[in-house]
């Protein structure tokens, strides 16, 4: 059976604020990197269907491949999913055995991440191309604490995840494109700050 990947996520306005915030509690630096991820489908697209993700990303350091699940039950304060990932040493030749197997690169979406650790609980400073996020992923109860800590208000919380939270902006806002880099984002008129709101308290989950 594979672990449970436990995390909120949270718009941050101000991401300085809170990086250096989380350097004061005395969390541990971890790595900075800029990552390229592909999701793939089937020609069905029975991934999507079934609230499934498989996942294929390349930082400066390492490829991994990942696979996304729905839990055993629904959570209504946490993103909840089975996960199961493993390192490989290959982007462009995992590239082929997937599309040997039938599946095709759907989408593409980059992020600078900056991870920190705090005890058991990984930190994750994320600009996205249409906004900065901290994600925290963990024990529930650590979670809770940490956000607590960071000064950060539990009910603005999001649990969709940035793939869902950007196929809504873009119907919203008549997105021509498909595929999250910060070339296409580049010169958009666009302020995500405009929309969290829609976002908060797992609106999207």
């Amino acid at each position: 059976m594979a672990p449970l990947e436990i995390e909120v996520k949270f718009y941050l306005p101000d991401p300085g604020r809170i990086k250096s915030r989380i350097k004061e509690l005395g969390a541990e630096f971890n790595d900075k990197s800029f990552e390229q991820n592909i999701r793939f489908e089937d020609p069905d697209c029975s991934l999507l269907k079934k609230n499934a993700l498989l996942r294929l990303r390349k930082t400066d350091n390492r490829t991994e491949l990942t696979y996304k699940g729905e839990p055993p039950e629904k959570n209504r304060d946490f993103k909840v999913h089975r996960e199961l990932e493993i390192t490989v040493n290959d982007f462009d030749t995992t590239t082929a055995i997937l599309e040997n197997l039938g599946f095709h690169a759907e989408q593409i979406y980059e992020k600078q991440r900056e991870t920190y650790n705090l005890g058991d609980t990984v930190l994750c400073a994320d600009q996205m191309p249409f906004g900065d996020f901290l994600e925290i992923e963990g024990r529930p109860d650590a979670i809770r604490q940490i956000a607590e800590n960071l000064g950060l208000d539990w009910q603005e919380r999001i649990l969709a995840n940035y793939l869902a939270i950007f196929e809504r902006l873009k119907a919203e806002y008549g997105l021509s494109f498909n595929d999250i880099t910060f070339e296409n984002f580049r010169g958009a008129d666009f302020d995500f700050s405009a929309a969290v709101s829609r976002f908060k308290a797992g609106g999207m989950d």
